[in-house]
């Protein structure tokens, strides 16, 4: 279990807001077929390696991805995910960034510890 601070900025408001404190769990090389869809991750950024990022795991491997063609179906690779900010209007996500990945997820949410009146299971 990890404890900190690792959804900063808007993109996961309002489900977690900048100063929430979260408990997350480790996800190592053999529980990335654990991962499933509505699962909060943290990840490193794909286009900043110094930077963790916070997204919801909307796509698993072999998915269809939205595309706005109805002509080309695209699925999600092996190996990757697609996911997306809860606050669709400001979030930098799979829509603009494509497949993620599995390799870069670090963790995954599962309790909120602080603010004391928002605490519980995310």
């Amino acid at each position: 279990m990890n404890l900190g601070r690792f959804c900063q900025g808007p993109s996961m408001q309002p489900t977690i807001s900048q100063d929430d404190i979260l408990l997350t769990e480790h996800i190592g090389i053999y529980f990335f077929q654990n991962i499933h869809r509505g699962d909060i991750v943290i990840l490193r950024s794909p286009y900043d390696p110094t930077k963790l990022m916070c997204k919801r795991v909307i796509k698993i491997a072999y998915d269809e991805i939205p595309t706005s063609s109805s002509m080309d179906t695209q699925f999600v690779p092996k190996g990757h995910v697609w996911l997306e900010g809860d606050n669709k209007k400001n979030s930098t996500d799979s829509k603009v960034l494509g497949p993620i990945p599995v390799g870069l997820l670090k963790s995954r949410a599962i309790f909120r510890i602080w603010p004391k009146d928002r605490i519980g299971s995310i």
